[in-house]
């Protein structure tokens, strides 16, 4: 794998109608931000073959609407995504190793601390951390590059807010 991107779905509604937490679905924000955050990574060059997809409703249609912007990815949803630890993701994305740029859509809080183990491991300096502490929004993507030895080195980080969406909590 050349490159690693950790995605968190986009603006989800606080609660569904059947009341549970796995078919909450998208805000018509976070379609938009999802739309726009694949446009976006598609235009910066980042561009996956492959995608891990969180099977709860908000992450399907996080990657439903990035879906476009990024024609070559193919797309596995995962169960095991779903709310999963940091060690779980990790260990999904050590299984997908012939993928050249491997994306994630996932949930908070295990892929900002994914994200933060990373940055720590690779040891970035200070003001790239404290942009990671202050938080990791939805429809937020953290581009880590792998070098030679698997070592992950940060490579992007992209927030919808940035780039005129609504960005999230």
């Amino acid at each position: 794998m050349r490159r690693l991107v950790l995605m968190r779905h986009s603006k989800a509604e606080r609660h569904s109608a059947g009341g549970s937490d796995f078919d909450r679905a998208l805000t018509e924000r976070g379609r938009s931000d999802a739309a726009l955050m694949g446009r976006v990574l598609a235009k910066a060059g980042v561009s996956p073959d492959r995608v891990l997809v969180s099977s709860a409703v908000r992450t399907q249609q996080t990657w439903a609407a990035m879906a476009d912007s990024l024609p070559e990815a193919k797309a596995i949803s995962l169960r095991a995504l779903y709310h999963a630890e940091p060690d779980v993701i990790l260990g999904l994305v050590e299984t997908e190793d012939d993928a050249d740029t491997l994306m994630i859509v996932a949930h908070n809080p295990g892929i900002h601390a994914l994200a933060l183990r990373l940055l720590k491991a690779a040891s970035e300096p200070a003001s790239v951390m404290a942009r990671f502490e202050r938080g990791f929004p939805t429809s937020t993507a953290a581009v880590f590059a792998i070098d030679e030895a698997g070592r992950a080195n940060y490579d992007g980080l992209f927030l919808a807010a940035d780039h005129g969406g609504g960005g999230g909590e």
